[in-house]
């Protein structure tokens, strides 16, 4: 006569079968999972900035060139010259091309950024810094400049959120996150392509296929907000940089809300 199974055996094989079962669920992307039911919405239409809170005063500093939003961080507006969208949005994915278009100021006091998010210091305890030519500026997500997505020409290269690394407040664990795993920067005057996805408090950012940024955290980071498009830099009375400028596109700009 053949034996019957084991009950303890079927027991540990449908516990085991659960636990598969539950651990995929849980590590599943959400992103992936919803694609099909939902769809890409296009924030900038090649030809006005329709969709956009153009700041008041700007006097036409952002404005499309040639099917793409040109800056040239002049704007006359008082206060936040920042190029925000009308609406806002929760949790989504967001892609965008973008590219700095020259760097006519050098930077003097950039820091040589460790994986951990520190900074490396000289034999005196000091930061050592270098001179760099910069241009500078960034994605804002759920209305504010803390959790911004940084575009620079810095070595750690572009993706970084500096808010959370430099806030000292924040666990180590925090700041290592929001330090770019890799300089994944084109040249300067290239295109590159964003997509960063805002889940809960957690940003993955991707830049030109490279994951950069993978389910950083950033605690505190609002339920909701508007996406900004950053104005960084100012020049003295005799027209020279005195800190780098936002001399950036942006072009092809999508949106899925998850």
């Amino acid at each position: 006569m053949k034996a019957l199974p084991n009950p303890t055996n079927i027991i540990i094989s449908l516990c085991t079968a659960s636990l598969l079962i539950f651990v995929f669920a849980f590590t599943s992307t959400p992103s992936d999972e919803t694609i099909a039911q939902n769809e890409w919405v296009t924030l900038f239409n090649g030809e006005d900035l329709s969709g956009w809170m153009i700041p008041e005063g700007d006097n036409g500093h952002w404005r499309v060139v040639d099917g793409v939003i040109d800056y040239d961080a002049m704007s006359e507006a008082e206060g936040d010259k920042a190029l925000w969208s009308d609406q806002e949005y929760e949790d989504f994915v967001l892609k965008v091309d973008w590219r700095i278009t020259e760097t006519p100021y050098t930077n003097p006091n950039v820091p040589i950024v460790l994986p951990d998010g520190s900074h490396k210091l000289d034999e005196n305890g000091e930061v050592i810094r270098m001179a760099v030519p910069d241009s500078d500026s960034g994605i804002y997500i759920r209305g504010t400049s803390k959790a911004q997505v940084n575009i620079w020409n810095w070595p750690i290269g572009s993706g970084e959120v500096y808010g959370y690394r430099m806030d000292s407040s924040m666990p180590r664990a925090v700041r290592a996150g929001v330090t770019p795993s890799i300089n994944a920067d084109n040249n300067i005057g290239e295109w590159n392509t964003f997509i960063i996805t805002v889940e809960d408090e957690y940003l993955t950012v991707e830049l030109n296929g490279h994951k950069v940024l993978d389910h950083a955290h950033l605690p505190g980071l609002p339920e909701s907000g508007k996406i900004a498009l950053q104005h960084h830099g100012s020049q003295n009375e005799s027209g020279e940089w005195v800190s780098p400028p936002s001399l950036v596109q942006f072009k092809n700009i999508s949106i899925m809300e998850l």
